[in-house]
């Protein structure tokens, strides 16, 4: 009773968080005997450098909860913050910058204010022994890029050890001089395993069991999410204090709708477009059907789906049957029309019609080849005998002469007649 009177207020995830390197759960490669971090971590005990990392994985995976463990066993000060709702002066004030006192201020006159001010700071610290801090700033991806280029001198010379968490792509999303500074760690979505480990200890906690068939549904509906896994589980509990078990008419009403991790604008994005587009090229109609339901389920606009599909009739298909653009093109104008959730069929149709088709991207290679030589050669002069000639002028200088337009009734077929300039006279493109 005394313990839920002092927790009741803290969520779930909170109060089970890991406070150790022990207590982690998955992320093996990371934290596990040989993992790095684990490594990393060995060497700062025996005096070597810790350094600034980024730690990038979708929702739920442990980013946080690895900040903070590495600050505990570091021994240093640690700072959180979330780049949403921070500045670069939030993060200034904590580690004193910029600093105060007339000995400082006369030290930095007619010199750069910023380096000297950074190298003030870690000179006070190596001389007081205090270790720099620990600062986590999460969703680092949303700092802007003059943001990020305030923390390049921090990271540089030592004042700060930085810890940025992101769900995109630090590629991306993170400058360069500021992601060489660091170390990139990648966290993987949580595995059922471990997400059963992480339900078993939310169970725990709360003195509470669970139906086999409320964990499957939960550990499945979380999507490696640690964070929904537990949230849900706590909401489930709250709807009925008293229950012994929770069932899964219980979870269901908990969670009311899945969780589908899909960013309508991140690396997941990218990742799903590429791989219905691919599905479609390799021509697996039951890949190209799941892709397709994973964006439109996640609220992906069918239009933006509808141009992929009419890209993917052109590109991969093209020639080898000519209908299949057509088939995307109705697909567009029919999703145009009646939008969603009417038009999921309408994509379906169409993306299985293009995954079944037959495939040639001879006419994609053409253009291919054909825009590397406009590129190359430049405006090579169109030939004389094909160009227009509307003026009297025109046709006595040679405009059009000699042209013959063989499918009139009187013409004749000229085989002579060449239509590249000639510096590519004879150059095929399109090999069928």
């Amino acid at each position: 009773m005394e313990k839920s009177a002092r927790t009741r207020n803290i969520p779930l995830p909170e109060r089970i968080r890991p406070k150790t390197l022990k207590e982690f759960v998955g992320q093996a490669k990371l934290v596990g005997r040989q993992g790095v971090i684990t490594k990393l971590l060995a060497g700062a005990r025996v005096g070597g450098l810790f350094p600034s990392l980024i730690l990038w994985g979708p929702p739920g995976s442990g980013k946080t909860t690895l900040a903070r463990i590495i600050a505990s066993e570091l021994k240093r000060p640690f700072f959180e913050f979330s780049a949403v709702n921070s500045s670069v002066k939030d993060i200034e004030e904590v580690i004193g910058m910029p600093l105060k006192g007339k000995r400082d201020r006369r030290a930095i006159r007619g010199r750069h204010q910023t380096d000297l001010l950074l190298s003030l700071a870690a000179r006070k610290r190596t001389e007081k022994n205090v270790k720099p801090p620990v600062i986590f700033l999460d969703e680092i991806h949303r700092f802007n890029k003059a943001q990020q280029d305030a923390l390049l001198p921090h990271v540089e010379k030592g004042t700060i050890t930085l810890i940025g968490a992101t769900t995109e792509n630090p590629s991306f999303e993170v400058i360069g001089p500021l992601l060489s500074r660091c170390r990139v760690l990648i966290l993987n979505q949580l595995s059922e395993k471990a997400l059963l480990h992480i339900v078993f200890t939310g169970t725990k906690e709360l003195s509470v069991k669970i139906e086999e068939k409320a964990k499957q549904f939960l550990v499945r509906s979380a999507n490696g999410d640690a964070r929904v896994a537990l949230n849900v589980l706590e909401i489930a509990n709250s709807l009925d204090p008293r229950a012994e078990s929770l069932s899964l008419k219980l979870l269901e009403q908990a969670l009311q709708r899945r969780q589908l991790s899909f960013d309508l604008k991140g690396e997941e994005f990218y990742n799903t477009i590429s791989a219905l587009h691919k599905s479609i090229r390799g021509s697996d109609p039951n890949a190209a059907l799941y892709y397709l339901a994973r964006m439109l389920e996640a609220g992906q606009d069918p239009l933006y789906i509808a141009r992929r599909l009419l890209r993917a009739a052109a590109e991969d298909i093209g020639l080898a049957d000519p209908n299949a653009l057509l088939i995307a093109n109705a697909a567009f104008e029919a999703c145009d029309k009646i939008g969603m959730p009417e038009c999921n069929v309408i994509l379906a149709e169409a993306a299985v019609y293009l995954a079944k088709a037959p495939k040639s991207n001879k006419l994609y290679m053409a253009y291919g080849e054909a825009a590397k030589d406009v590129h190359e050669h430049g405006n090579l002069p169109v030939p004389l005998h094909i160009r227009n000639a509307p003026t009297k002028l025109m046709k006595a200088i040679g405009y059009g002469k000699n042209y013959d337009y063989f499918h009139s009734p009187v013409g004749e077929k000229k085989t002579s007649i060449t239509y590249l300039p000639d510096k590519l006279k004879g150059k095929r493109y399109l090999k069928v």
